[in-house]
Protein backbone atom coordinates (compact mmCIF):
# COMPACT_ATOMS: atom_id res chain seq x y z
CA UNK A 1 0.00 0.00 0.00
CA UNK A 2 1.11 3.47 -1.15
CA UNK A 3 2.21 5.94 1.65
CA UNK A 4 2.61 8.80 -0.72
CA UNK A 5 -0.63 11.16 0.09
CA UNK A 6 -3.19 11.81 -2.77
CA UNK A 7 -2.97 15.29 -5.04
CA UNK A 8 -4.75 17.67 -2.46
CA UNK A 9 -4.50 18.77 0.75
CA UNK A 10 -3.27 16.27 2.73
CA UNK A 11 -4.30 14.83 6.43
CA UNK A 12 -1.42 14.49 8.42
CA UNK A 13 -1.12 15.87 12.17
CA UNK A 14 1.65 14.01 13.50
CA UNK A 15 3.78 16.77 14.19
CA UNK A 16 1.46 18.30 15.90
CA UNK A 17 0.37 15.21 18.56
CA UNK A 18 -2.06 15.10 20.40
CA UNK A 19 -3.82 17.16 18.12
CA UNK A 20 -6.45 14.77 16.45
CA UNK A 21 -7.12 17.44 14.05
CA UNK A 22 -5.74 21.10 12.31
CA UNK A 23 -7.13 24.11 11.09
CA UNK A 24 -5.06 24.30 8.05
CA UNK A 25 -2.48 26.58 7.28
CA UNK A 26 -3.21 28.35 10.84
CA UNK A 27 -1.79 25.69 13.13
CA UNK A 28 1.54 26.20 13.66
CA UNK A 29 4.35 24.64 16.33
CA UNK A 30 7.50 26.50 17.71
CA UNK A 31 11.10 25.23 18.36
CA UNK A 32 10.92 25.22 22.20
CA UNK A 33 14.12 27.89 21.86
CA UNK A 34 11.17 29.59 19.06
CA UNK A 35 13.79 30.08 16.39
CA UNK A 36 11.82 28.15 14.09
CA UNK A 37 8.43 27.03 13.49
CA UNK A 38 6.29 24.87 11.34
CA UNK A 39 2.78 25.65 9.67
CA UNK A 40 0.22 22.43 9.18
CA UNK A 41 -0.24 23.07 5.07
CA UNK A 42 1.04 19.65 4.11
CA UNK A 43 0.28 19.36 0.37
CA UNK A 44 0.51 16.69 -2.51
CA UNK A 45 0.50 16.64 -5.98
CA UNK A 46 0.57 14.21 -9.12
CA UNK A 47 0.25 9.87 -8.92
CA UNK A 48 0.20 8.09 -5.73
CA UNK A 49 1.31 5.27 -8.01
CA UNK A 50 4.48 7.28 -9.46
CA UNK A 51 7.30 5.62 -10.67
CA UNK A 52 9.25 8.90 -9.98
CA UNK A 53 8.84 10.75 -6.75
CA UNK A 54 9.98 14.34 -6.69
CA UNK A 55 10.52 15.86 -3.29
CA UNK A 56 11.76 19.86 -2.65
CA UNK A 57 12.72 20.64 1.37
CA UNK A 58 9.41 22.77 2.21
CA UNK A 59 7.01 25.38 0.70
CA UNK A 60 9.10 28.47 0.18
CA UNK A 61 7.95 31.96 0.85
CA UNK A 62 6.32 31.86 -2.63
CA UNK A 63 4.16 28.86 -2.34
CA UNK A 64 3.27 29.67 1.07
CA UNK A 65 2.09 32.91 0.45
CA UNK A 66 0.09 31.28 -2.58
CA UNK A 67 -1.71 28.57 -0.37
CA UNK A 68 -4.68 31.28 0.26
CA UNK A 69 -5.27 33.01 -3.13
CA UNK A 70 -3.98 30.47 -5.89
CA UNK A 71 -5.47 26.99 -7.52
CA UNK A 72 -3.66 24.14 -5.70
CA UNK A 73 -1.87 22.99 -9.10
CA UNK A 74 -0.43 26.28 -9.25
CA UNK A 75 1.35 26.38 -5.81
CA UNK A 76 3.77 23.76 -6.13
CA UNK A 77 7.29 25.61 -7.39
CA UNK A 78 5.65 28.64 -7.93
CA UNK A 79 7.86 31.41 -9.60
CA UNK A 80 10.59 28.72 -10.27
CA UNK A 81 8.70 25.96 -13.10
CA UNK A 82 10.94 27.15 -15.69
CA UNK A 83 14.04 26.25 -13.65
CA UNK A 84 12.59 22.70 -12.12
CA UNK A 85 11.84 21.99 -16.13
CA UNK A 86 15.38 22.52 -16.79
CA UNK A 87 16.93 20.48 -13.74
CA UNK A 88 14.49 17.19 -14.72
CA UNK A 89 15.66 17.59 -18.34
CA UNK A 90 19.04 17.33 -17.48
CA UNK A 91 19.07 14.14 -15.71
CA UNK A 92 16.92 13.04 -18.27
CA UNK A 93 13.45 11.95 -16.86
CA UNK A 94 12.03 14.57 -18.81
CA UNK A 95 12.39 15.41 -22.32
CA UNK A 96 13.33 18.84 -23.49
CA UNK A 97 10.50 20.32 -24.98
CA UNK A 98 10.93 21.64 -28.51
CA UNK A 99 9.62 25.36 -28.31
CA UNK A 100 11.19 25.66 -24.93
CA UNK A 101 8.79 25.97 -22.80
CA UNK A 102 9.69 24.19 -19.51
CA UNK A 103 6.78 25.76 -17.62
CA UNK A 104 3.98 24.42 -19.55
CA UNK A 105 5.74 21.11 -19.05
CA UNK A 106 6.16 20.84 -15.24
CA UNK A 107 2.39 22.41 -15.29
CA UNK A 108 1.06 19.33 -17.36
CA UNK A 109 3.07 17.08 -14.99
CA UNK A 110 1.97 18.90 -11.93
CA UNK A 111 -1.60 18.64 -12.53
CA UNK A 112 -1.66 14.98 -13.77
CA UNK A 113 -2.91 12.33 -10.86
CA UNK A 114 -2.40 9.53 -12.94
CA UNK A 115 1.22 10.41 -14.19
CA UNK A 116 4.75 8.72 -14.15
CA UNK A 117 5.52 11.38 -11.25
CA UNK A 118 4.27 12.97 -7.65
CA UNK A 119 5.16 16.06 -6.21
CA UNK A 120 6.09 17.23 -3.05
CA UNK A 121 8.76 18.00 -0.29
CA UNK A 122 10.62 16.44 2.44
CA UNK A 123 8.63 18.65 5.12
CA UNK A 124 4.99 18.88 3.63
CA UNK A 125 4.78 21.57 6.12
CA UNK A 126 5.72 24.86 5.71
CA UNK A 127 9.32 25.82 8.01
CA UNK A 128 10.02 28.95 8.83
CA UNK A 129 13.28 30.71 10.87
CA UNK A 130 12.56 33.39 13.07
CA UNK A 131 15.01 36.49 11.86
CA UNK A 132 16.13 38.22 14.57
CA UNK A 133 17.70 41.38 12.50
CA UNK A 134 14.14 41.52 10.61
CA UNK A 135 12.00 40.55 14.03
CA UNK A 136 9.83 38.36 11.02
CA UNK A 137 9.44 34.58 10.34
CA UNK A 138 11.11 33.82 6.74
CA UNK A 139 10.61 31.07 4.94
CA UNK A 140 13.77 31.10 2.92
CA UNK A 141 17.72 32.18 3.01
CA UNK A 142 21.20 31.14 3.00
CA UNK A 143 21.81 27.39 4.97
CA UNK A 144 18.02 27.13 5.49
CA UNK A 145 18.30 22.73 4.40
CA UNK A 146 21.41 22.20 6.78
CA UNK A 147 20.68 24.60 9.69
CA UNK A 148 17.14 22.73 9.89
CA UNK A 149 17.96 19.18 10.06
CA UNK A 150 20.84 20.04 12.65
CA UNK A 151 18.55 21.07 15.54
CA UNK A 152 16.28 18.57 18.09
CA UNK A 153 13.35 20.09 16.43
CA UNK A 154 14.29 20.05 12.85
CA UNK A 155 15.25 15.90 12.86
CA UNK A 156 12.68 15.32 14.75
CA UNK A 157 9.49 17.07 12.26
CA UNK A 158 11.97 15.76 9.15
CA UNK A 159 12.04 12.43 10.95
CA UNK A 160 8.29 12.13 11.00
CA UNK A 161 7.66 13.24 7.38
CA UNK A 162 10.09 11.02 6.12
CA UNK A 163 8.77 7.94 7.78
CA UNK A 164 5.03 9.04 7.06
CA UNK A 165 5.33 9.45 3.58
CA UNK A 166 8.55 7.36 2.18
CA UNK A 167 8.69 4.06 4.35
CA UNK A 168 6.64 2.32 2.25
CA UNK A 169 6.87 3.44 -1.57
CA UNK A 170 5.19 1.82 -3.93
CA UNK A 171 6.39 -0.87 -5.68
CA UNK A 172 6.40 0.95 -9.44
CA UNK A 173 8.17 3.88 -7.66
CA UNK A 174 12.20 3.46 -8.72
CA UNK A 175 13.90 7.05 -8.55
CA UNK A 176 12.90 9.42 -5.77
CA UNK A 177 14.78 13.27 -6.95
CA UNK A 178 15.62 15.18 -3.82
CA UNK A 179 16.31 19.34 -5.00
CA UNK A 180 18.73 20.35 -2.80
CA UNK A 181 22.52 19.72 -2.40
CA UNK A 182 23.50 21.51 0.66
CA UNK A 183 26.64 23.52 1.85
CA UNK A 184 28.94 21.32 0.77
CA UNK A 185 26.71 18.43 0.27
CA UNK A 186 25.62 18.36 3.82
CA UNK A 187 21.74 17.88 2.79
CA UNK A 188 22.56 15.30 1.01
CA UNK A 189 24.36 13.23 4.26
CA UNK A 190 21.28 14.69 6.39
CA UNK A 191 18.29 13.52 4.55
CA UNK A 192 20.26 10.29 3.70
CA UNK A 193 20.76 9.55 7.64
CA UNK A 194 16.71 10.20 7.62
CA UNK A 195 15.80 8.02 4.61
CA UNK A 196 18.21 5.14 6.12
CA UNK A 197 16.07 5.34 9.47
CA UNK A 198 12.83 5.35 7.45
CA UNK A 199 13.85 2.33 4.91
CA UNK A 200 16.06 0.17 6.47
CA UNK A 201 17.94 -1.94 4.09
CA UNK A 202 21.01 -2.50 2.84
CA UNK A 203 22.11 0.96 1.32
CA UNK A 204 25.02 1.98 -0.79
CA UNK A 205 26.77 5.33 -2.05
CA UNK A 206 25.94 5.48 -5.76
CA UNK A 207 27.87 8.26 -6.22
CA UNK A 208 28.43 11.71 -3.86
CA UNK A 209 24.35 12.66 -4.93
CA UNK A 210 22.81 9.11 -4.80
CA UNK A 211 22.39 6.16 -2.76
CA UNK A 212 20.18 3.10 -3.31
CA UNK A 213 18.87 0.10 -1.32
CA UNK A 214 18.63 -1.41 -4.49
CA UNK A 215 15.16 -1.10 -5.25
CA UNK A 216 14.81 2.87 -4.69
CA UNK A 217 17.52 5.03 -5.64
CA UNK A 218 17.43 8.46 -4.16
CA UNK A 219 19.47 11.53 -6.20
CA UNK A 220 20.03 14.97 -5.31
CA UNK A 221 20.07 17.72 -7.84
CA UNK A 222 20.33 21.57 -7.59
CA UNK A 223 17.53 23.49 -6.13
CA UNK A 224 15.43 24.98 -8.14
CA UNK A 225 15.57 28.02 -6.39
CA UNK A 226 19.22 28.67 -6.32
CA UNK A 227 20.20 31.84 -6.94
CA UNK A 228 23.24 33.67 -9.20
CA UNK A 229 25.38 30.92 -11.14
CA UNK A 230 24.31 28.06 -9.19
CA UNK A 231 21.81 26.48 -11.40
CA UNK A 232 23.63 27.19 -14.83
CA UNK A 233 26.79 26.00 -13.15
CA UNK A 234 25.32 22.48 -12.56
CA UNK A 235 23.67 22.22 -15.61
CA UNK A 236 26.99 23.12 -17.50
CA UNK A 237 26.01 25.92 -19.30
CA UNK A 238 29.19 27.46 -17.54
CA UNK A 239 32.21 25.95 -17.52
CA UNK A 240 32.28 25.30 -13.69
CA UNK A 241 33.39 22.29 -11.59
CA UNK A 242 29.85 22.15 -10.35
CA UNK A 243 28.91 20.66 -13.39
CA UNK A 244 29.93 17.27 -12.43
CA UNK A 245 27.77 16.92 -9.96
CA UNK A 246 24.72 17.42 -12.82
CA UNK A 247 26.57 14.25 -14.57
CA UNK A 248 26.59 12.19 -11.59
CA UNK A 249 22.96 13.32 -10.76
CA UNK A 250 22.11 12.22 -14.63
CA UNK A 251 24.18 9.15 -14.74
CA UNK A 252 22.67 7.71 -11.54
CA UNK A 253 19.09 8.42 -12.84
CA UNK A 254 20.05 6.52 -15.67
CA UNK A 255 21.18 3.55 -13.83
CA UNK A 256 18.13 3.73 -11.32
CA UNK A 257 15.51 3.55 -14.84
CA UNK A 258 17.43 0.57 -16.86
CA UNK A 259 17.49 -1.41 -13.55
Amino acid sequence: MSCLPSHGRVNCVRCFAPATASDFDKTRRESPDRTWRITSNPLAWGSVEPEIVVLGFSKGPTQAGALASSPHDEIAYKGSRTAVGKILSHIGVVPTPTNGDYRGMVDRLISDRNGRFHFGSLVRCTVERYDEKAQAWKGSGGGMLDKFMATPFGNEVATNCASQFLGALPSRTRLVVMFGLGTKLNYVRAARKLVEAARPGKWRTVNEVAYSDGDITFVHVEHFASQGALIPNWLGVNDHDRAALGRKAREAVQAALAS
